[in-house]
């Protein structure tokens, strides 16, 4: 039996233009500067570190009012329209029937993730369904991992973590997890810097397997 731990936004489903959209939206309405790569910081951060983040950057209001606003604004898209990303579905159901254990990591709140996976019909497939707040930390911190991978009842260097985020695939890499990166259109710049931060690459859910020949050639 494997063992994995999945992002959800940009690796599962393809909501990071709506992410993005929000995010700029709001600085942009409140008169914040902010670098180009904002939506690469905030993505592992988690919508009160970004809420952080944006009132360190200068953003006039209480750091809950922030959080409010941008799940107000999210949770209507993510509970009717995002859409999973190409082959997930199927994909997550072999690895089900197979009997590998399914699990999610993601820094966006329930609030937005459980109803989206559960119009997706993906809910069930996994044991465990975690947002960062469930840990008080973020996908930013290395100990995150290891905590997921005790509430697995795994040794960390078990666990694969699969992430289109560079910044989270190298914190789980330095946290002892075996790292697949996934493509997205929105870290498509970093793709090769994923590439060698990772142990496994794939462009979609139709080359998950890639994982099964990485462990194989492990001699596992």
């Amino acid at each position: 039996m494997k063992t994995y731990l999945f992002d959800f936004d940009g690796t599962l489903v393809d909501s990071m233009p709506v992410y993005a959209a929000m995010m700029l939206n709001i600085l942009r309405e409140q008169g914040v500067p902010h670098s180009p790569d904002i939506i690469k910081v905030t993505t592992p951060l988690g919508y009160r570190g970004a809420a952080e983040l944006f009132a360190s950057m200068g953003m006039d209001m209480p750091v809950e009012d922030i959080v409010c606003m941008m799940t107000e604004r999210a949770v209507k898209a993510y509970t009717f329209d995002v859409p999973a990303k190409a082959h997930v579905a199927d994909a997550l159901a072999r690895l089900r029937a197979r009997g590998d254990s399914l699990n999610v990591l993601t820094a966006s709140p329930h609030a937005m993730l459980d109803p989206c996976l559960r119009r997706l019909g993906l809910y069930d497939l996994f044991d465990n369904v975690w947002s960062c707040e469930d840990f008080g930390t973020t996908k930013a911190d290395p100990q995150i991992y290891h905590m997921a991978a005790a509430r697995m009842g795994r040794a960390v260097g078990e666990v694969w973590f699969l992430d289109d985020n560079l910044g989270a695939d190298r914190t789980a890499k330095q946290a002892g997890m075996r790292v697949c990166g996934v493509y997205d259109d929105s870290s498509a710049e970093y793709e090769q810097e994923i590439r060698e931060a990772a142990d496994v690459y794939i462009r979609d859910f139709s080359e998950i397997a890639r994982m099964d020949a990485w462990d194989a050639a492990q001699g596992e």
